[in-house]
This record gives C-alpha cells, structure tokens and sequence, in this order.
C-alpha cells in the first residue's frame, strides 16, 4: 500500500459485508465480495483504470437481479487477487447482447459478482462499483461518465445528470 493515502474525510467504510480489512489510497483501492473470502486490489488512475459506467443492457439487468450496473474498466494487468482465487467460480456463454462469450467471475461462498471478462475487449476486467470497500470512490474516482445502452433503460429511469448517453456498447477499450 502507498503512503499516500487519501484524506480520511474523504474514505467511507460503512458496515457491509463481513470483510473489515478494505483500504484505499490515492493510487489504488480494494474490492471485497459480501462474506470477505475474495478480495481484489486495482488501480485509480491510468494506465491501469480506464474508466467507469452506468450500463443498461438486458444482460447486466439480469445478471445484477437489478435495473442497471454501475462498473469500472481495468486492464488486466493491473487487477491483482489479494486472497479468494480458489474461492472463484465462473460462468461464461456466449448469448449475449452483443454476442460475444462474457465470463463472470464471482465468489464460490457467498456468490457476489466480482468482475466479468469479454471476448469482445481482451485484456480487460469490467468491476462493480458495489464490491469497492471505499463507498466514497462511487462519488469521486469511479464516478461514471457515461451510460450506455440506453434504449433498454425502464422509462421510470431518467437520464442521469452530466453523463454522456449512449446507444448500444460503447468502446470499453
């Protein structure tokens, strides 16, 4: 971990899940499914971090249980697994919205959704915000930018303020 950390007004670990070792810095943060068994660390800032998002598709509703997903992009090469890979499952098919094999990788125990990989965008992880232990990050550095798939979004779900609205996939690259 960096010794430069983020001011502490600025970090939020509420009670969620049973993990209570999570931490941020300045340059990187932890994500911990809901029981603690997986935890990964990833980075804030490029090269590594390539962005977030509110995505709308059919297959993140269903895969969340939820109207949307609110995730962030990071190259491979800066995701590492702090404790859990043998904890992990995955699921992958190719029926996907946009047709390419999507594999989900989540937590054996609890069953918490951590990252999924595409074979439309190698080399990349797509995170949920949610698994990130610092809830202050959603408001500051995983902030999305913009929505995509819009044209699935429920009509009682209005555009969200300051993003960019797209149709479809954006480049996630």
């Amino acid at each position: 971990m960096s010794d430069k950390s983020v001011k502490d007004t600025e970090k939020f670990f509420p009670l969620a899940g049973l993990a209570r070792d999570g931490w941020s810095t300045a340059e990187e943060a932890t994500a911990t499914c809901y029981c603690g068994a997986v935890q990964l660390v990833f980075p804030l800032s490029k090269p590594g971090f390539r962005g977030s998002f509110v995505c709308h598709c059919s297959d993140c509703r269903k895969i969340t249980a939820s109207m949307f997903t609110s995730a962030f992009i990071v190259l491979d090469t800066h995701l590492r697994q702090v404790r859990g890979e043998d904890s992990m499952k995955q699921f992958g098919q190719s029926r996907t919205v946009d047709q390419t094999e999507m594999t989900n990788f989540f937590c054996g125990t609890c069953g918490s959704l951590m990252y999924r990989r595409s074979s439309g965008f190698p080399g990349i992880s797509i995170l949920r915000i949610g698994t990130v232990d610092d809830f202050k990050l959603a408001e500051t550095a995983l902030k999305p930018t913009f929505e995509q798939w819009v044209e699935h979004k429920v009509g009682w779900l209005k555009e969200i303020e300051d993003m960019a609205q797209i149709e479809g996939q954006a480049s996630l690259s």
